[in-house]
């Protein structure tokens, strides 16, 4: 028995568990079978790496039903793809406003690139932004940032924006980024970018399961999320805390301490680690406390919006990149 028929035989003994995890009865078993096959037979590298992890075909292929979206091509939702010597299944930031839309959490969305040459201007978050291009242009420039604007089913715009800086921040760490030339982030840059502004803005859209089952497949199995338990993923420099830590002590009043506080959060945000962060701001807290005469904490203080020095914590972005509010809550 050749390869392609082992992996035709192993698609075609997922169709019970297809069956029984189906979200949308328009999904037919023997389409996205066909779909699923017609790749692999198409490219000798992707059924390779399909034989190389025959369990991993499988999952895909039940994740399909799972998630309710399609192998179509025409669709343009979802595909099969080979990364890191299996088989993947990777959601489009097309497949991802169509469950969105299919599920009744949106009426309609529209996600976009922006380069330094377009005009464009944010009239509020609940409204549509106002983006002009030529789209025929070789001249738009570098790109700058990205957003994705929606109308919910009540009739509400909701716009969100993130800065290609913020975007690459996020790539740099995720699975897809690390798997190399054969990444999407190789092949499908622009894709990505929209996909990525996507994942973050659905949670602020309506709530529904079969969207967040697709997030978080991209997250988890699809590779697309940080994973901060492997071992590849690199540390965090132990040379940063102290290197700002004396930056800290060397601050001789509170404008100097706020750029500080400004320069280095910059530079712990992009580690995601909370006792890097925490122990920065009580650096930070106790430095401040000097400056004004007063007692030294002897611990991390509250996260309270007022224990640190007013002018260096106002400097810093509302969004610390924890999670954290300017007053000190939990964002949504």
């Amino acid at each position: 028995m050749n390869n392609l028929a082992v992996i035709t035989q192993d698609i075609y003994s997922t169709r019970e568990s297809f069956a029984a995890v189906l979200t949308d009865q328009n999904i037919s078993f023997e389409k996205e079978a066909g779909f699923a096959i017609q790749v692999l037979q198409n490219n000798e590298y992707t059924l390779k790496a399909a034989m190389n992890d025959r369990q991993a075909v499988v999952n895909a292929v039940n994740n399909v039903a799972a998630i309710g979206i399609s192998l179509n091509p025409a669709k343009k939702q979802a595909y099969l793809v080979p990364r890191k010597n299996k088989i993947y299944l990777e959601i489009s930031y097309m497949g991802l406003i169509d469950l969105a839309v299919s599920t009744g959490s949106i009426k309609w969305a529209q996600a976009a690139l922006v380069h330094e040459n377009d005009g464009f201007a944010l009239n509020g978050y609940d409204a549509p932004p106002t983006h002009t291009f030529n789209p025929f242009s070789t001249q738009r420039g570098a790109l700058i940032g990205v957003y994705v604007v929606v109308k919910t089913a009540d009739g509400d715009y909701l716009t969100h924006t993130m800065s290609i800086a913020d975007v690459y921040a996020i790539r740099d760490r995720s699975e897809a980024w690390k798997a190399g030339n054969k990444g999407p982030w190789k092949t499908d840059e622009g894709e990505m970018v929209k996909k990525t502004v996507v994942k973050q803005a659905y949670k602020y859209w309506p709530k529904t399961e079969r969207l967040d089952q697709a997030i978080h497949h991209l997250n988890t199995d699809g590779g697309e999320g940080i994973n901060f338990s492997d071992s590849n993923t690199p540390a965090v420099d132990p040379d940063l805390l102290p290197r700002l830590r004396k930056k800290v002590e060397a601050a001789r009043d509170a404008d100097e301490l706020a750029k500080v506080w400004k320069d280095g959060l910059g530079e712990v945000r992009a580690t995601k680690d909370m006792n890097t962060y925490n122990a920065f701001k009580a650096a930070v807290a106790a430095r401040g406390s000097v400056l004004r005469g007063e007692a030294v904490p002897t611990e991390t203080p509250p996260d309270d919006g007022n224990t640190i020095d007013e002018q260096p914590h106002r400097a810093s972005d509302p969004d610390d990149g924890f999670g954290r509010d300017d007053q000190g809550g939990t964002q949504e």
